[in-house]
C-alpha cells in the first residue's frame, strides 16, 4: 500500500494580527492553532506520516507546547527554509521514500473537512493530484493601470490547501529550483507539465491570517 504524508507549513509570525506569538500557536478553544490542524489530518488517517515544518527558532517553543498541553500526535519537526518554497523542499527532503501520496498544509488552516480530505485523496489517486477550491460568491473587479473592469467571476475560484500530489512528482518539479511568481505548490508542479485537477473545498477551511479569522474559526468548531 502506498504511503501518505502530511507535511504542515507552519513559517508564520503573529505580525498581521498583532500578536506576540507566531499564529501557528495561537489558542483556539484552549489550545495552539497548529494542533487543530494536525488532528484534523488524524482523524482523516492516522496512519499518515507527520511532517510539520518550522522556523528554526520556533521549533524548541512548539517541543514545550507539545509537552505542556500533552500532544501525543506524533510527528517530524523540521526547520523552514527562508520562503515558502524552501519550508516545502525542505519538508520533501525530509521523506526518506521515494514514492508515495504527500499532503501539503497550511499549518493555520485547521478546520479542513473529512470530506475535502477525502475528495483530495481519491482524485490525486486516480488523476496525480488535487487542489481543492471555492467559487467566489462576491463580485470581482480587475485591475488595469488607472482604469478597472468587472471580472468574470464564473471563471475564478479562491485556492485552498491541503494541495494532494504524488511524492515522486512534486519533488522533481521543487528540485527545479525556486521562481518567485510561485504563489502555491500546484504551480510548482505546473512547470513538468501537469494538468492541475481542481476538487471542491469546505468554506470553514479558512487561513488564519487576522485576528478576526481566530474568531471565526472559533465560531465554526462551536
Amino acid at each position: 500500500m502506498m504511503k501518505k504524508f502530511a507535511l504542515m507549513v507552519a513559517g508564520g509570525s503573529g505580525s498581521r494580527m498583532n500578536a506576540p506569538v507566531p499564529k501557528q500557536f495561537l489558542l483556539l478553544n484552549g489550545k495552539p492553532v497548529l494542533m487543530h490542524t494536525l488532528q484534523r489530518f488524524f482523524d482523516f488517517d492516522p496512519l499518515l506520516e507527520f511532517i510539520v515544518v518550522l522556523p528554526g527558532d520556533q521549533i524548541s517553543v512548539w517541543e514545550i507546547l507539545c509537552r505542556e498541553y500533552g500532544f501525543s500526535i506524533g510527528h517530524k519537526r523540521i526547520e523552514g527554509g527562508d520562503t515558502r518554497f524552501g519550508s516545502v523542499w525542505n519538508g520533501l527532503n525530509s521523506i526518506p521514500d521515494s514514492e508515495g501520496i504527500v499532503f501539503i498544509h497550511d499549518g493555520v488552516r485547521p478546520l479542513v473537512s473529512q470530506a475535502t480530505l477525502q475528495r483530495c485523496l481519491e482524485t490525486t489517486q486516480l488523476k496525480g493530484n488535487a487542489l481543492p477550491v471555492l467559487p467566489l460568491v462576491e463580485s470581482v473587479r480587475e485591475v488595469k493601470g488607472s482604469k478597472n473592469f468587472p471580472a468574470d467571476r464564473s471563471r475564478l475560484y479562491s485556492v485552498q490547501t491541503p494541495q494532494v500530489f504524488r511524492l515522486e512528482e512534486i519533488r522533481a518539479a521543487y528540485a527545479l529550483g525556486y521562481d518567485p511568481a510561485f504563489t502555491d505548490d500546484t504551480m510548482v508542479l505546473e512547470r513538468l507539465g501537469k494538468t492541475i485537477h481542481l476538487v471542491e473545498g469546505n468554506r470553514e477551511n479558512i487561513k488564519i491570517t487576522h485576528a478576526e479569522d481566530l474568531l471565526i474559526a472559533e465560531a465554526f468548531l462551536k
